[in-house]
């Protein structure tokens, strides 16, 4: 954990461009940054929360307890701001994070981040577009898990992942088999199975935890009708 200048870092979030020198320089006094293993909690639900997180680099998994078991909400890619909803909403983690590689991310004091809203209407305003941004994919996954059977589900999961998550049509897959029937509501098995038959059709190329897709406008049409 350390504390930095945020005038010096080269990953700043976009809305910190409408800060003026001194508040990005108050911003900073204010945030250390901590790094993170793959698999260390980087916050818990059911926790006091007291920062705004703004994860630097690395990806991490949002994941929340249901009645059974867990449902992963969403994999994050850096850079982007976790917590926001939940902190600044009811001060009570309602999902909890989890670094899936090397992480970096910066702990930001609630009382100085909402002095910046305050402050500075440009910079609320960027704040206010990336939690839209971020509700409105909520939203295009919730259809995509209720209204889709388990090909389209995959398929679609496998297009956000690689537009979205690693931009790349070839990407070594940080999920879990496990990660993904929890992603989408169904088995291990369930998953195993439907990626071995995307392999054997040649829609996609499975090499350990390595996967190359091959016809994404299959994959499109998969995700589309499925």
């Amino acid at each position: 954990m350390k504390q930095f200048k945020c005038t010096e870092c080269r990953v700043k979030s976009s809305a910190t461009r409408f800060l003026t020198d001194d508040q990005v320089h108050e911003l900073g006094s204010n945030c250390v940054e901590v790094h993170f293993d793959p698999g260390e909690i980087i916050f818990k639900q059911d926790a006091l929360s007291s920062n705004i997180i703004y994860l630097k680099s690395g990806l991490v998994k949002l994941f929340m307890k249901g009645p059974s078991k867990d449902q992963i909400l969403k994999i994050v890619r850096a850079p982007a701001y976790l917590g926001i909803p939940t902190t600044v909403g009811d001060k009570i983690n309602h999902y909890s994070a989890m670094a899936m590689n090397d992480v970096a991310a910066c702990f930001i004091d609630l009382d100085t981040f909402r002095k910046m809203i305050f402050l500075n209407g440009n910079f609320a305003w960027e704040i206010v577009l990336t939690l839209c941004k971020y509700e409105l994919q909520q939203f295009h996954r919730c259809i995509n898990l209720t209204q889709k059977q388990l090909n389209g589900k995959l398929a679609g999961t496998l297009l956000d992942l690689s537009g979205e998550i690693y931009k790349s049509s070839s990407f070594r897959l940080d999920l879990s088999r496990n990660d993904l029937a929890e992603m989408l509501g169904t088995s291990r098995e369930s998953i195993s199975r439907l990626l071995n038959e995307f392999a054997e059709e040649e829609i996609i190329r499975l090499s350990g935890k390595e996967i190359t897709i091959l016809d994404e406008e299959r994959l499109k049409m998969i995700s589309q009708t499925g």
